[in-house]
């Protein structure tokens, strides 16, 4: 083989190389986009706080006194929200069908808000304190739970489904540490 015949496969192995690399962060990229709907349906419910009306547990001796109505509707009203956004912009990387957005958001605020709440649930019988860090259980179970309920509606491979439970376990503990410096969250979990 010619020094010509080396530099020409070794340019052709980078370029290879990079279109890989282009192609894995483009899909992590669309995995965050459609997932969009339940981050922000898992991100609401704290900004409640705020809110000086009315806003009852929805079960205090089940899954104790911070998980309120008004969070859970926060939540649902956010993926809703969310959905038709991503509606009227028109891309779906060819994971999902936007043109069925109530729907969608529907399916991932319930399974978002529903994967907290049953997390929550376990959490109380096993007498951890509302609050207490609970790993990995903190970081997944909205993602879990939007993910059990969107499934019939989504294309997603076993690979798309690892990227997914990896990037929410590390942008969800960024995001909290995030807001708890910010104010916006009692605890940084």
């Amino acid at each position: 083989m010619t020094a010509a015949g080396l530099e020409s496969e070794d340019i052709l192995g980078c370029r290879t190389h990079e279109h890989e690399e282009r192609s894995l962060l483009r899909r992590a990229l669309e995995i965050l986009y459609f997932m969009a709907p339940a981050y922000v349906a898992n991100m609401s419910p704290p900004l409640v706080k705020y809110w000086r009306a009315w806003n009852r547990p929805i079960s205090p001796r089940w899954l104790g006194s911070h998980k309120t109505v008004v969070g859970f509707a926060a939540g649902l009203l956010g993926a809703i929200a969310t959905t038709l956004v991503q509606h009227i912009i028109g891309y779906t990387a060819g994971i999902v069908d936007y043109d069925r957005w109530l729907e969608l958001g529907l399916r991932f605020g319930l399974g978002a808000m529903a994967g907290d709440s049953v997390k929550s649930f376990f959490k109380r019988r096993l007498r951890v304190l509302p609050g207490a860090p609970w790993i990995p259980f903190d970081q997944l179970d909205f993602t879990l739970g939007a993910l059990v309920l969107v499934a019939p509606r989504a294309i997603l491979g076993l690979w798309d489904v690892v990227v997914v439970v990896a990037l929410s376990f590390g942008g969800h503990v960024l995001i909290n540490h995030t807001a708890y410096w910010l104010g916006i969250r009692d605890v940084k979990w």
